[in-house]
């Protein structure tokens, strides 16, 4: 059992945030908070709302430690750390100006675009650092979609056999078969 300490506002408030809770994570929260104010033991509380006694702990040492906000503020989740996906919505117009050009108008010696190349393109021209999957993801999102050029000098010749001493009588449709 731990102390809590909640006064009437906040017991009022947990009630109200178990009734209709917009966010899961919260309502949760609020129901172990709620669970352990009615003086619930932790195994129980963990094993109702199927997370470890840990995290139960975890959301008990959130309410005291973020004193001076709301409740609601208390059990929401705090701001991660770590880079934030923030390329997704801005390379897709880049890349979907530059993805029909060819490459060496912009001065690379390549032919055709490659995730890579795309991904050098960003960082030189709009200083936006993007990983190679991000950029495959976004031209996937764009339905770009990379081909293999046709080597067409090294298809066969509708008069192959006869170059090679046979008869284009068995092919008349001049496909070779």
């Amino acid at each position: 059992m731990i102390p809590l300490g909640l006064n009437s506002k906040e017991r009022s408030e947990l009630e109200r945030l178990t009734r209709s809770a917009a966010d899961s994570r919260a309502l949760r929260r609020a129901q172990a908070l709620q669970g352990l104010d009615e003086e619930e033991s932790v195994a129980e509380i963990a094993e109702r709302l199927q997370v470890s006694r840990q995290t139960v702990y975890n959301w008990a040492a959130r309410v005291p430690a973020r004193a001076g906000r709301e409740l609601v503020a208390r059990l929401l989740d705090a701001p991660r750390s770590g880079r934030p996906p923030t390329v997704q919505g801005i390379i897709e117009p880049l890349l979907d100006a530059v993805s029909a050009e060819d490459p060496r108008d912009f001065g690379y010696r390549a032919t055709v675009w490659t995730a890579p190349l795309l991904r050098q393109y960003l960082e030189e021209v709009s200083q936006i650092g993007a990983s190679r999957q991000s950029v495959s993801l976004a031209l996937a999102r764009l339905r770009v979609r990379w081909k293999r050029p046709r080597y067409t000098a090294a298809r066969q010749s509708p008069t192959w056999r006869q170059a090679k001493g046979g008869s284009n009588a068995g092919c008349a449709n001049g496909n070779g078969q």
